[in-house]
């Protein structure tokens, strides 16, 4: 199989890279300065075994690419990048006869649970990844990824339920390349689990590291919100620290000396300006449900607000104040 890697950032640029240095054909799409790196210098690609560049063929986007039978794509971008990227991949012809839309698979490697639900709406063959990888992309070129011994944890399988041969050999494929790819065939199980872990994104994004008795209680008041929401709602879920324990053995994060601490993906999309950042589809899909069900979420619309305006004027990543902060604790 080709993987064509949609989305070329920290999850992205890190899954494409262990695959294309594990033997697989990957191409890498990007844009803008990052595209224009990729093609002249290669992609630095950074882990706990050193720094090296990757020759990874990139494009734009799917009018460079002539699309084959065999073909994968892994979609890596922001939720909110999600309806206009499915939209102009969906009705690429592929060799042989047919769209992409009818015959290939389309892998959701991202945060959140709605993209498969967007990407069922263009897509017959949806597979959902519940994605666990300490990544960082801050520099146009650049992809770190300080997971050990494993880059990350894949949990894959095929969406709304299930699985498949495609399941099957995309994991076999991830788990020959630094990756522990594990098969569920209730995926989405996963997803809602992280999704509570991630309500920490927006909390870092605004706020700094999720450390202090401010921060943490702030954060400790966000997860309670969306168990309380999950649990209206029916959503079955397993206990996100005990996931964070279990893939936390298999994906130490290493320091060396000298390394950049990095935030996470919210706080990236801050730091490197992006103007958008996926809030609306993290601490957003709890306030969404609690509306729907009936269970206030103050903390996580709050977090919601706080975040979209950091991405729309600017304000630093991780400058929120200790007076603004505890405000959230009254809201």
């Amino acid at each position: 199989m080709r993987y064509i890697i949609i989305g070329a950032g920290a999850v992205g640029g890190t899954i494409g890279a262990r695959l294309f240095e594990s033997g697989h054909e990957v191409v890498l799409v990007a844009r803008g300065a990052h595209l224009a790196a990729l093609r002249s210098d290669g992609l630095r690609f950074t882990t706990p075994e050193g720094t090296r560049t990757i020759a990874v063929p990139a494009v734009a986007g799917p009018e460079e690419v002539a699309l084959r039978p065999d073909d994968v794509l892994l979609l890596a971008v922001k939720t909110q990048d999600t309806p206009a990227v499915l939209a102009v991949w969906a009705p690429r012809p592929v060799e042989g006869g047919g769209t992409a839309g009818e015959l290939l698979p389309v892998v959701c490697a991202q945060n959140g649970v709605e993209n498969e639900r967007l990407a069922l709406r263009l897509f017959r063959h949806v597979q959902a990844m519940c994605v666990w990888l300490p990544a960082g992309h801050l520099e146009p070129g650049r992809v770190t990824c300080m997971g050990a011994p494993m880059s990350g944890v894949l949990v894959l399988g095929r969406y709304p339920a299930g699985a498949d041969g495609t399941t099957r050999a995309i994991a076999a494929d991830l788990e020959k390349s630094v990756f522990r790819a594990p098969v569920s065939t209730d995926a989405l199980r996963w997803k809602y689990t992280k999704l509570l872990g991630n309500l920490a994104n927006a909390l870092n994004a605004v706020a700094g590291p999720v450390a202090g008795e401010l921060r943490t209680a702030v954060h400790r008041r966000a997860v309670a919100e969306g168990r309380a929401v999950l649990a209206a709602a029916g959503i079955a879920h397993e206990d996100p620290d005990e996931q964070a324990r279990a893939n936390g053995e298999l994906v130490r994060q290493v320091h060396r000396d000298g390394d950049e601490r990095i935030g996470g993906s919210s706080w990236q999309s801050l730091v490197r300006g992006t103007g958008t950042v996926e809030t609306d589809f993290l601490s957003g899909e709890i306030v969404l449900l609690g509306r729907l069900h009936g269970v206030p979420a103050p903390v996580n619309e709050a977090l919601q607000r706080l975040t979209t305006e950091f991405a729309g004027t600017g304000r630093a990543a991780g400058s929120l104040t200790d007076t603004e902060l505890a405000a959230l604790l009254g809201a």
